[in-house]
């Protein structure tokens, strides 16, 4: 299985996603600038929840970019990611339908908590599959942008129950660290480049059949 399935099937299920939470936009009761104010809060989770989604699909398609193989234990980790991915339509909705409710803005922190749990363990597997000097390795390093992103993440649960919008704060941040241009990838394929050709390793699944 080269990685190029993998790599539509999180696409399509991504632009699905993205589809989904149109469809629950609803048009205003009236034509008048005035009626879309009841649907300010539902149109601002929208955008909100559109940009994360937008950034794991960069993200995911940068990173593959420099993958040279894939394993199934990839294959669970990347559904796993597309699972929680596949639950923020829900809890953008329910936030959006009470934006102040402790409830379900901390369960919308929760599912994108959970999100960055799992492109966490996502890139782990595929670290594992490659060299310590691979591209891979190399474009992740450290990962401190990742690690710290989880931060905002576990403050802005609690804060839900007593500061509601500190909470979106704490999503707006994430997402402005994302926004930034993470020219990792990018730079190791650039250097990689300066000193040849890919490794000439075809991409290809393992712990299958070869």
């Amino acid at each position: 299985m080269h990685k190029g399935r993998l790599e539509a099937f999180s696409d399509g299920v991504i632009a699905i996603l993205i589809t989904i939470m149109v469809l629950e936009l609803r048009t205003p009761k009236g034509s008048d600038l005035s009626d879309l104010r009841p649907l300010l809060p539902v149109l601002c989770g929208y955008a909100l929840s559109f940009i994360f989604l937008a950034i794991y699909w960069n993200n995911h398609h940068h990173m593959f970019q420099v993958v040279e193989r894939v394993s199934g234990s990839v294959l669970w980790a990347n559904a796993h990611l597309l699972f929680w991915l596949s639950l923020v339509p829900f809890s953008t909705a329910w936030m959006g339908e009470y934006p102040l409710a402790a409830w379900p803005i901390a369960a919308y922190g929760a599912n994108l908590l959970l999100c960055a749990i799992a492109y966490y363990i996502l890139v782990r597997a595929l670290l594992s599959e490659h060299s310590p000097d691979s591209i891979l390795a190399r474009a992740i390093g450290d990962d401190f942008k990742g690690k710290i992103s989880l931060v905002p993440y576990l403050v802005a649960i609690p804060l839900a129950f007593s500061r509601p919008a500190l909470s979106y704060v704490c999503f707006a941040a994430v997402a402005i660290l994302w926004l930034v241009p993470d020219k990792r990838m990018v730079r190791a394929l650039g250097n990689h480049g300066n000193h040849g050709n890919h490794s000439g390793v075809q991409p290809r699944i393992r712990g299958g059949h070869e």
